[in-house]
């Protein structure tokens, strides 16, 4: 029997490797029916390689074209060494202080993009215009896709949708402002998606008809221990900057839930969302927020690992529960 439901993908720089083995495992179990995917950033990269490679060719394709495009922005890929500097600073949300080290003489920590990146090279470009062929991807909307991207001079978030989807704004989700120009599509131009929607939870359960949204989670939302260097302070005010819309996203899903519950909510077009997450525990936890910019292959396929049990889990635990009741307690989330 095959369910139903919506993905929702965070970005996460390389951790974004442990979304690759989450996504591989669903494929090869084969029991989901994903009718619509939310992503920002790697998240965003990771779904529309998915989507693009079940478009060619069913479930094996888009478990290939996924580990295609992991193997090609590893150290061991494709890449030139000037391409794989940027590359390892593209993957993971950084500050300029970050930079040192991966660019000559610190450039970025003194230095806007403008100024020192003022061809705009951006590494990933290449590698997603050679496996996602966005002409066929836009052709048809069989599987949902909803791209987050920041606008900088209103600081809304901005959905990209299937229908319309161009390399442009699949960049704009992961335009790191340190890094990169703006990605300017149409009159606007935008930011990293995960700024406003890590990812953006509204479109999977307004736009789709269905109630279960699956949370690929790998920016933690709680950490036991307070940080006191200051690379670790930023880690985690990025990663709580990062998490901030999700948590505005799920007071919303709750408040409504509880409304239905109390009956006053009928006869409305308001649905009850059943949320669900998958994680990676302790076993993602050990790796700091610092190896998001880990490109080593060997370290991409032990997320991947990670990923993959991780959703091997969720499928033995959960699978049952879906479209009767959420298995993500919000109220624990929220307290």
């Amino acid at each position: 029997m095959r369910k139903k439901v919506t993905l929702a993908l965070q970005g996460g720089g390389a951790h974004g490797a442990f979304t690759w083995g989450v996504l591989d495992s669903f494929l090869e179990d084969g029991r989901l029916e994903v009718m619509g995917i939310s992503g920002a950033s790697a998240g965003a990269m990771n779904a529309v390689v998915y989507a693009d490679g079940l478009r060619e060719g069913g479930p094996e394709r888009a478990r290939a074209q996924l580990a295609e495009f992991w193997r090609t922005i590893s150290i061991d890929g494709d890449m030139s060494q000037a391409q794989r500097d940027l590359a390892d600073i593209v993957f993971g949300f950084i500050d300029p202080f970050k930079l040192r080290g991966k660019l000559t003489q610190s450039a970025a920590a003194y230095f806007s993009p403008y100024e020192f990146n003022p061809l705009d090279i951006n590494p990933l470009r290449d590698v997603i215009a050679r496996l996602v062929d966005f002409d066929a991807l836009r052709a048809t909307d069989d599987l949902k896709l909803f791209i987050s991207a920041t606008n900088v001079r209103t600081g809304k978030v901005r959905i990209f949708r299937r229908p319309e989807l161009t390399i442009d704004m699949l960049m704009a989700s992961a335009c790191l402002p340190t890094l990169f120009k703006a990605v300017q599509v149409g009159d606007e131009a935008y930011w990293d998606g995960g700024y406003m929607g890590n990812p953006a939870l509204f479109p999977l359960y307004t736009e789709t008809p269905c109630r279960d949204i699956i949370l690929v989670q790998i920016n933690p939302i709680e950490r036991d221990e307070v940080p006191r260097r200051s690379g670790d302070i930023m880690d985690r005010l990025n990663e709580i900057t990062f998490n901030a819309s999700l948590l505005h996203e799920f007071r919303a899903i709750d408040f409504v839930a509880r409304l239905i519950d109390a009956g006053r909510l009928k006869g409305t077009h308001y649905k009850k969302v059943l949320l669900h997450l998958v994680e990676g525990g302790a076993d993602l936890m050990r790796y700091g927020a610092d190896t998001k910019l880990d490109a080593d292959y060997d370290f991409l396929l032990s997320l991947f690992e990670i990923g993959r049990k991780a959703g091997r889990q969720f499928l033995d635990e959960h699978f049952d529960a879906i479209g009767v009741e959420g298995t993500l307690q919000l109220k624990e989330e929220l307290v």
